[in-house]
């Protein structure tokens, strides 16, 4: 393929004012790459509703959130075509290297890769295939990511085609935000 030349997005801050943004910046991906799979968490299911009225036959949108949807966002989001698995675990947080390893990205990063991963420990999504990946830092988005999806145990396999594998950095916030 040679070498590409995409324009990125960096936010001054983390947080949901950079939703807008992130939406833009997976439209415009989604256009240049062809990857028509979006996995978005989302606690409430708002940030995934967002993006699924947004890429309305455009991408399939996977939202993920460990909570329960309220009934009338989680029929929005079946009008508009959109998948959205609920009470889901946070896979990341008894692995502790590699959620801090990721942090260092940034919140809105380890988020987007453990809904990757969430997607295909549910089924919503089947592992090795490049998808677009988004997260945030506390609430709606601030980072996407194209990333290989894979299984939990595969995330750091032997195998590396299996492994998970951040191919692209899509739009992600400068300043971190850290919890302690």
């Amino acid at each position: 393929m040679g070498n590409i030349v995409r324009r990125d997005y960096y936010f001054d801050e983390p947080g949901s004012k950079n939703t807008p943004l992130v939406i833009k910046a997976v439209s415009e991906r989604v256009e240049e790459s062809g990857i028509k799979t979006i996995v978005v968490a989302s606690t409430s299911g708002k940030t995934a509703l967002a993006f699924a009225k947004a890429l309305k036959g455009k991408a399939k949108v996977i939202g993920v959130s460990y909570q329960s949807i309220d009934s009338a966002t989680r029929q929005k989001l079946s009008e508009l075509g959109a998948i959205i698995e609920e009470n889901c675990p946070i896979l990341f947080s008894k692995k502790r290297t590699l959620r801090e390893t990721l942090y260092l990205f940034g919140q809105g990063l380890k988020v987007a890769c453990e809904a990757a991963v969430i997607a295909v420990e549910r089924e919503k999504l089947k592992p090795y295939q490049d998808i677009i990946a988004v997260g945030g830092t506390d609430r709606g988005a601030d980072t996407a990511i194209i990333v290989r999806a894979t299984k939990l145990k595969e995330i750091l396999w032997a195998d590396v085609n299996r492994r998970l594998e951040i191919r692209e950095i899509i739009a992600m916030p400068r300043k971190k935000k850290w919890w302690t």
